[in-house]
């Protein structure tokens, strides 16, 4: 009588054995994909910082009293006063 319910609970067994060693390996295969993903994004995020323009900064005020027109610089910077000396600045409308 024993016998009769050996076999099916074996059969069950075994089933519950290859499910789970089948989903480790797709569990495995997925973090693996996953990681392998992760790496490609961040070779290229580091390349897209490189590229990326430099900010802007603020080195000085336009005023304009009745008609002349100032400009305060804030820092002492050599390169910007040379630049506005030059003419080598863009006027930006809003």
């Amino acid at each position: 009588m024993s016998f009769d319910l050996l076999i099916p609970f074996i059969i069950l067994l075994v089933l519950v054995i290859y499910l789970i060693y089948t989903r480790t390996k797709f569990e495995k295969n997925i973090v693996d994909l996953y990681e392998k993903k992760f790496d490609e994004w961040k070779e290229h995020s580091t390349h897209n910082e490189k590229n990326d323009k430099k900010c802007k900064q603020l080195v000085g005020l336009v005023f304009k009293e009745e008609y002349n027109i100032t400009i305060e610089m804030i820092e002492d910077n050599e390169s910007v006063k040379n630049s506005l000396q030059q003419g080598k600045y863009k006027i930006k409308d809003k």
